[in-house]
């Protein structure tokens, strides 16, 4: 963990000299008197100032960043991480000239990247932390593609009253496919296999 040992007239001002220096809050930092202050003649403060050590309390999303910048910079490619929230976690966005090699085959690298963060980010939390890695919204794009792929097979099943075995897909793929036929009045959709060969069927009801 990341530590720093800071002094102060007191043990309060030490401790605020610290969070200066790192910009965080008090919340973010474990706090370990050193040495206390001494006071002098008629109780004025003395020569010896407290110190305090100050132990970072890592931050899961920063941890996960930083493991991502890391592998970049080993890699050596130029990416731009952008952060923003919403109800199922952080959304990672990556941009830069050398994505391709990030996403992989339909996403599958990303998808093993986004794996590998939510390990790292995890080891730091207290409860469950989701981050969802994503380059250039390609997530929305293979969103939009597996919606339009549903319709076309569920068509396909509809004129041929024979099902279709699609090919395997990670959990979150399968559920977009499920999602956009469900509630079909011709077709219905089930899972089949084992991970990481799980595969959706689409078939007449």
């Amino acid at each position: 963990m990341k530590k720093i040992v800071v002094t102060g007239k007191t043990i309060e001002l030490a401790v605020k000299s610290g969070l200066s220096q790192w910009q965080v809050s008090e919340d973010r930092v474990n706090i370990h008197i050193l040495e206390q202050p001494s006071r002098g003649l008629f109780g004025f403060i003395g020569t010896k100032e407290a110190k305090v050590e100050l132990e970072l309390i890592p931050d899961p999303l920063e941890e996960a960043i930083a493991f991502l910048q890391d592998m970049f910079e080993a890699m050596q490619i130029s990416i731009t991480i952008d952060t923003r929230k919403d109800r199922e976690g952080y959304i990672l966005n990556m941009s830069g000239s050398e994505l391709g090699i990030l996403i992989g085959k339909r996403g599958q690298t990303l998808d093993a990247l986004q794996y590998l963060v939510n390990i790292v980010a995890n080891r730091y939390a207290n409860s469950h932390f989701r981050i969802i890695l994503d380059a250039e919204n390609f997530r929305d794009r293979r969103k939009k593609t597996l919606e339009e792929l549903a319709v076309r097979l569920a068509n396909r099943v509809i004129k041929s009253k024979k099902e279709v075995i699609l090919e395997p897909m990670n959990s979150q793929e399968r559920k977009i496919i499920h999602a956009e036929l469900q509630g079909h009045p011709v077709v219905k959709t089930y899972s089949k296999g084992e991970e990481p060969n799980r595969r959706v069927v689409i078939a007449v009801k």
